[in-house]
């Protein structure tokens, strides 16, 4: 081989290697255990401002991992929680904020036109460092913003975990 073949070569197997070594990732998701935490701590944050909520946790893909439904929760809950933490998981925002983008912007007020969306204050990811891991959805509080409240004292409340 000439000096030049080699170094093309060599070139050419490092590119072929970096294509490969993309075809796989590596990904982190939210536990069982971790879920399940994350939705008893937001049903009790609701808890002791006399709210009966339901709470939701989804995975990075928007599948259901812990649900929780307090006592006097009404029906309608249960699906509002799943629905605000599939949207927030996929769209990987707080659905407070994409509702409210949503009334101010016409073009994205047909996000209410996605299957499984609902954009109510409630749903918020749960991260690791800048990566979504999953979501939490709250439904049942007297306001999507009081929704959101519980489920951000219940991601306070497991912070440490998520570095």
């Amino acid at each position: 081989m000439t000096l030049s073949f080699k170094t093309a070569f060599i070139a050419l197997s490092c590119i072929a290697g970096a294509a490969q070594a993309q075809a796989v990732r590596t990904e982190h998701n939210i536990s069982l255990d971790l879920a399940n935490q994350i939705a008893a701590a937001s049903v009790s944050a609701c808890a002791a401002n006399g709210y009966a909520v339901s709470a939701t946790v989804v995975d990075r893909a928007g599948g259901v991992r812990a649900v929780q439904r307090a006592d006097n929760a009404g029906p309608h809950t249960l699906a509002a929680s799943q629905q605000k933490a599939y949207t927030s998981a996929s769209a990987k925002n707080n659905t407070l904020a994409m509702m409210e983008g949503a009334q101010k912007n016409p073009a994205a007020a047909n996000l209410v036109y996605i299957p499984g969306y609902l954009l109510l204050g409630g749903g918020v990811p749960v991260k690791l460092g800048n990566e979504v891991i999953g979501a939490v959805g709250v439904g049942g509080a007297p306001g999507g913003h009081l929704d959101e409240q519980c489920a951000l004292a219940a991601l306070d409340k497991i912070k440490d975990q998520l570095k």
